[in-house]
């Protein structure tokens, strides 16, 4: 029987993975720019940090988490998320002795147990920034101004940012309250999952795709009327440096968060180019997280993107496609074993260089330099190489010129590398 990949795990073939070390690439400098630092946490963390830091009544915990007892007796879950796990390293390595403010993002796989569609998959690819030890509303609009210059970067123009706030631990247990008296009048005509949902966790119903809840929904009451005071100033605030930042942005009322660790500010970026699963990345302030997972009473924001769906955006570019950048034709025998020794030199000088190891024909070899997309063929022809020489064949435009065998890296990586 023939074995496959599980479905929904899927492989990043070659001719894909130039796209995501340009998008690895540019998080790195953007984010870098901004003075985060990368983190790279494990894969496997106790389930506790998950049920406590997402919420027991969210569709993460109650149905997506791969979670198994280990061979101690242990629970431990296959991370969903990447910023519960973010936090209890800040936690466990005491970040805030040295400096109660940490910028720190990471780039890995997570993984949820959900029907696979485009985009979505049950392993599935994160780059998540967070910022932790900062209330200030000053941070959010930073955070978000990083994240916009981030997706123009990689080449998003079409881009909407949607803002909102969810209120703090006072005043949102009031909207939750009205939103419930509301739901339940409504009840009928919520799905199975959404009545379920009334009491357990009201907000999770504004995510739902069903038609007749989101007619159900259509009149609910909205989280900005029920925000006290002190975040009202908050929001205005964060409203403020995304103007002093020219960050244009539209008020989405409806806008919540599922995940019991969020408050105050939310964001999402969205793309109409991804039909009803618009979202390119979303984020938020979650100053309850810490709390929730046993620690201090720091506040953070951060948000994910999704790198399958970013990078589904992405524009059709060639140049992000990994190519040689030189073959080496050698069809004879002496030159076969030259191309050999010159291949491994110009490796050791960073030049992708190929060579047949079979010493086929120049045609044969030709051909294969083509399917390659090798920018540059080097034919090493006996009669040449006697005479210290080789042919230097240009694939885009087909020139030809004679170069000599000595001194070959440091022409090779003038042309290279200055193309």
């Amino acid at each position: 029987m023939e074995i496959k990949a599980i479905r929904g795990f899927n492989d990043i073939l070659p001719d894909e993975v130039g796209k995501w070390q340009f998008v690895e690439k540019t998080v790195r400098e953007v984010f870098e720019s901004f003075g985060f630092a990368e983190i790279r946490i494990p894969i496997l963390e106790r389930t506790e940090l998950f049920s406590r830091g997402i919420g027991e009544a969210t569709d993460i915990v109650e149905k997506e988490m791969y979670t198994f007892t280990d061979k101690g007796g242990s629970s431990l879950t296959l991370r969903p998320e990447a910023t519960a796990s973010m936090a209890r390293a800040y936690l466990e390595h005491q970040f805030y002795t040295f400096d109660p403010v940490a910028k720190l993002y990471c780039i890995g796989p997570m993984f949820r147990y959900e029907r696979p569609q485009k985009g979505r998959y049950r392993q599935f690819y994160q780059i998540d920034a967070e910022v932790f030890g900062v209330g200030n509303p000053m941070v959010d609009a930073e955070v978000i101004l990083m994240l916009i210059h981030f997706l123009r970067r990689v080449g998003l123009e079409k881009l909407e940012l949607q803002i909102n706030s969810l209120g703090c631990r006072d005043c949102r247990p009031r909207y939750r309250d009205g939103l419930k008296a509301y739901l339940t009048e409504k009840s009928f005509q919520l799905c199975e999952d959404c009545q379920r949902r009334i009491q357990a966790n009201p907000l999770r119903i504004f995510d739902c795709k069903v038609q007749t809840c989101q007619e159900a929904i259509a009149d609910a009451p909205k989280v900005i009327d029920f925000i006290c005071d002190e975040c009202s100033v908050h929001f205005n605030r964060v409203k403020e440096y995304l103007a002093m930042a020219d960050l244009d942005y539209i008020l989405n009322p409806r806008m919540v968060r599922g995940l019991d660790y969020y408050t105050r500010t939310a964001f999402e970026v969205v793309s109409y180019d991804l039909g009803s699963q618009n979202a390119v990345t979303g984020g938020g302030r979650y100053d309850n997280l810490f709390q929730e997972i046993g620690g201090l009473d720091i506040p953070g924001i951060g948000f994910a993107i999704g790198m399958e769906r970013l990078i589904s955006l992405l524009p059709k570019d060639k140049g992000l496609i990994q190519r040689s950048h030189l073959f080496i034709a050698a069809p004879g025998k002496d030159t076969h074993q030259e191309a050999y020794r010159i291949a491994n030199q110009l490796h050791l000088e960073g030049i992708r260089a190929e060579f047949d190891y079979e010493g086929k024909s120049l045609k044969s070899q030709m051909r294969r330099a083509d399917k390659l997309n090798a920018r540059y063929v080097l034919i090493l022809g006996e009669e040449e190489l006697r005479k210290g020489r080789a042919v230097l064949r240009n694939m885009a435009d087909k020139s030809q010129e004679e170069i000599p065998i000595d001194n070959l890296p440091d022409i090779l990586k003038r042309k290279i590398f200055s193309d």
